[in-house]
C-alpha cells in the first residue's frame, strides 16, 4: 500500500505565454480556414469555367489548389507538436500568401476582385501575431499582390461582360470576406475570454499561496514559542490528576492532557521544517484522524460507511482536509440544534471519493461557493483559513471539491483525490 500523494497523476497546469508569441490554436484556425480556401477556389475555377465561360488556364490553377491541399495535410501534422513560435505561423501564412499571388495571378491579376483576400491575411496576422511579424506579412501580402498585377495573365472574356463580372466577384468577395473574419473573431474573442479567465484563477491563486506561505512562516515561530507553555500545561494537568480524588475530575484531567499531548504532538511537527530538521510527512489513516477529531468535538454524532477503506494510507493534507470538513458541519448541525454529522468514503477506480454531510440550515443556491482565499469565513468566529488551505490540498493532489444541498436540510461537501497506486488493498 502506499499513500496518496501529489505528483503521481499527469497535472493539468494552465500554461501562461506571452502576447509577444502565437498558440497551436491559432494554427489549427489556420488550417480550417486554410480547407475553406481550397473548397472555395475549387468551386470558383468550376463556376468560372463551367458557367460563365471563362477560358481560365486549368493546370495552373488546380496546381495551385493541388499545392495548397498537400501543404495543409503536413500542417495539420505539424500543429500536433504544439509549436508556438510565432515564425511558425508567419511561414504558414507566408506559403497561402504565395498560393494566393500564384492563383490571382494566373486569374487575372488586379482585375480579379479576389485579389482583395490578401487583406484578410493581414487583418489575421495582425489579430495573433507580434507587431514585427504583422508588418512582415503585411510586406508579402503587398508583394504578393504586386507581382500578380505585374505579371498577371489578363481576365479572358466569357459569357459576361467585364463589368458584369467584376461586380458579381465583389459581392462573392465581399460575403467570403466577412464569413472569415466573423469566423476566426469569433473564435479569437473566445480564447481571449479563456485566457483572461486563466489569468484570474492564477491571480486569485497566487494570492493565496502568498498568504499560505506568510501563514506557515508566523506559525513556525509561534510553534517554538508554545512548546513551553504546552509542556507546562501538561506538568499541571498531571499534578491535577495526582491530586484529587473526584472521578469525574479525573476523567476531565485526563481528556484534558490527550488534547494537550496532540497540541504539542502539532507544535512540534509543525517547528521540525523550521528548525532544519527531517520535513518528511509521515501518512495516515482515517482511524486516527477520527481519533484526533472525537477529542475535539466529543459532543457530535458521526455516522460512518461501514466499506470505508480504513486501512488506507493517506497524505496528512486529507487527513486535514477531513478535519475541517468534520468542523464545519459540526459547527452547522450545532448552530442548527442538530450535532449529527455523515461521513463518507469509497474508492472508485483509481479515485478516494469522500463525502460529509451536515444537518444544518442548507445554504442558498445563490451562494452556493466554496471560498479558495484566506481570511473569508462565514463564521462568526471562524478565521478563514480551513477551507483556503484545503483548496490548497485539493489542487496540490490534482483532485476536485465539490458542495450540494442535501436531502431535506444540510450540505453536502464532497471531494474526490487520485490515488497514488491503481490497487490498494482495504
Amino acid at each position: 500500500m502506499r499513500p496518496i500523494v501529489a505528483g503521481r497523476q499527469p497535472r493539468k497546469r494552465i500554461r501562461w505565454q506571452p502576447m509577444t508569441g502565437t498558440d497551436a490554436p491559432f494554427l489549427r484556425t489556420l488550417c480550417s480556414l486554410r480547407w475553406l480556401a481550397v473548397a472555395g477556389q475549387a468551386a470558383t475555377i468550376l463556376v468560372a469555367s463551367q458557367v460563365l465561360g471563362l477560358e481560365l488556364p486549368q493546370l495552373p490553377l488546380w496546381s495551385g489548389v493541388l499545392v495548397l491541399i498537400l501543404f495543409n495535410l503536413y500542417a495539420q501534422l505539424r500543429v500536433l507538436d504544439d509549436d508556438t513560435a510565432p515564425l511558425t505561423a508567419f511561414c504558414h501564412i507566408l506559403v497561402d500568401v504565395a498560393v494566393l499571388t500564384w492563383m490571382v495571378g494566373w486569374s487575372g491579376g488586379v482585375a480579379n476582385p479576389f485579389g482583395s483576400l490578401f487583406l484578410i491575411l493581414i487583418a489575421l496576422a495582425a489579430l495573433a501575431l507580434p507587431v514585427r511579424w504583422t508588418l512582415a506579412v503585411a510586406a508579402a501580402c503587398l508583394l504578393g499582390y504586386a507581382v500578380s498585377g505585374i505579371f498577371g495573365q489578363p481576365l479572358p472574356h466569357g459569357y459576361f461582360s467585364p463589368m458584369d463580372l467584376h461586380q458579381w466577384g465583389v459581392v462573392a468577395n465581399f460575403l467570403l470576406s466577412a464569413a472569415v473574419v466573423l469566423a476566426f473573431a469569433t473564435r479569437l474573442a473566445m480564447a481571449l475570454r479563456r485566457r483572461e479567465h486563466e489569468v484570474a484563477l492564477l491571480r486569485e491563486r497566487f494570492a493565496r499561496n502568498e498568504g499560505i506561505v506568510a501563514l506557515a512562516t508566523h506559525a513556525a515561530s509561534v510553534a517554538h514559542e508554545l512548546n513551553t507553555p504546552l509542556a507546562t500545561m501538561t506538568l499541571l494537568a498531571d499534578d491535577i490528576a495526582d491530586q484529587t480524588d473526584n472521578r469525574e475530575v479525573r476523567e476531565d484531567v485526563d481528556t484534558l492532557r490527550e488534547l494537550l499531548v496532540q497540541c504539542r504532538e502539532r507544535v512540534l511537527a509543525l517547528a521540525r521544517p523550521a528548525a532544519g530538521q527531517s520535513s518528511a510527512r509521515d501518512p495516515v489513516t482515517l482511524p486516527q484522524v477520527l481519533e484526533q477529531w472525537r477529542l475535539v468535538r466529543p459532543t457530535i454524532t458521526l455516522n460512518r460507511n461501514q466499506d470505508a477503506p480504513l486501512r488506507l494510507p493517506l497524505d496528512p493534507g486529507i487527513g486535514h482536509l477531513l478535519m475541517v470538513l468534520l468542523n464545519n458541519a459540526a459547527d452547522a448541525g450545532e448552530q442548527a440544534g442538530r450535532a449529527q454529522v455523515d461521513l463518507t468514503l469509497r474508492i472508485d477506480g483509481n479515485d478516494l471519493i469522500g463525502e460529509v454531510r451536515d444537518y444544518g440550515r442548507g445554504f442558498d443556491a445563490r451562494d452556493a461557493v466554496l471560498p479558495g482565499t484566506l481570511f473569508n469565513s462565514g463564521k462568526t468566529q471562524g478565521m478563514g483559513v480551513g477551507l483556503a488551505l484545503s483548496h490548497a490540498t485539493i489542487e496540490r493532489l490534482d483532485g476536485e471539491l465539490w458542495m450540494r444541498p442535501a436531502q431535506g436540510a444540510g450540505t453536502r461537501v464532497g471531494f474526490r483525490l487520485p490515488l497514488a497506486a491503481p490497487e490498494i488493498t482495504e
